[in-house]
């Protein structure tokens, strides 16, 4: 195995730690579906698996990881306008 090959599984398999540990604390009432935590777990892990997956030729994985980082990126920033709202009204 290649270091790049190396490399490549190092990442996907760290993306798998990821997303089972976000699970993992949300299951166990750590972070709730709306934290910025959970999302942001959830998007780097996802990116791991596109890694991976489009390296190993497993399209379908890296497909759907990409639409799970969407998902993340698309709650992040809902959670960053709702912030930004809350500072910005008077009080």
């Amino acid at each position: 195995m290649s270091g790049a090959d190396l490399a490549i599984e190092i990442v996907g398999w760290a993306g798998a730690g990821l997303i089972l540990a976000a699970y993992l604390m949300l299951s166990m009432g750590k972070v709730t579906g709306q934290s910025a935590t959970y999302q942001w777990i959830n998007v780097i892990g996802a990116a791991g698996f596109v890694v991976n997956g489009w390296a190993n030729g497993a399209m379908p994985s890296a497909a759907l990881n990409v639409v799970w980082m969407g998902i993340g990126l698309v709650a992040l920033s809902g959670l960053w306008r709702k912030r930004r709202r809350a500072r910005a009204k008077p009080e």
